[in-house]
């Protein structure tokens, strides 16, 4: 089962950033912008614990998102020694269009199961998450 889970991983990864390259962002890039989208902006530990980034990378993924004006960094107002990492309109405009596009594609992948396979699917994807929570003493459902 779990080289089976690896295997899927591995092939979700490959259709996934094969598409978001040529998006022109690396899979670090799009996982940042896809997650602040529709957002006023996070800490980077919410970031963190949101994205499958490791918390070494996530800073140099911010530096080169601000660099391009994509994104901007803040004081927080509830802690001022935190930063909060928001989109800016540029940012959003790229949200916009690339979250729309990556969705669109990856529907074509699914595209061939029914609804009830797609939420049969999606039930043991959540309890097999749901045990790796447990099992590393996480509370179900957090990200």
């Amino acid at each position: 089962m779990l080289r089976e889970l690896a295997r899927c991983y591995q092939a979700f990864e490959a259709y996934s950033s094969t598409h978001v390259r040529s998006l022109g962002l690396t899979p670090s890039q799009f996982d940042i912008v896809a997650t602040l989208g529709n957002t006023p902006g996070m800490s980077f530990k919410e970031l963190g614990e949101k994205t499958l980034i490791t918390k070494g990378t996530l800073t140099g993924v911010i530096d080169r998102l601000e660099a391009q004006k994509l994104v901007r960094r803040s004081a927080s107002p509830e802690d001022g020694r935190s930063m909060i990492v928001s989109l800016t309109p540029a940012g959003e405009r790229l949200f916009e269009r690339v979250f729309a596009a990556h969705l669109a594609h990856m529907r074509l992948a699914l595209g061939g199961l029914d609804a009830k396979r797609l939420a049969q699917i999606e039930s043991a994807l959540r309890g097999l998450r749901e045990t790796f929570d447990a099992a590393c003493g996480r509370k179900a459902g957090a990200q």
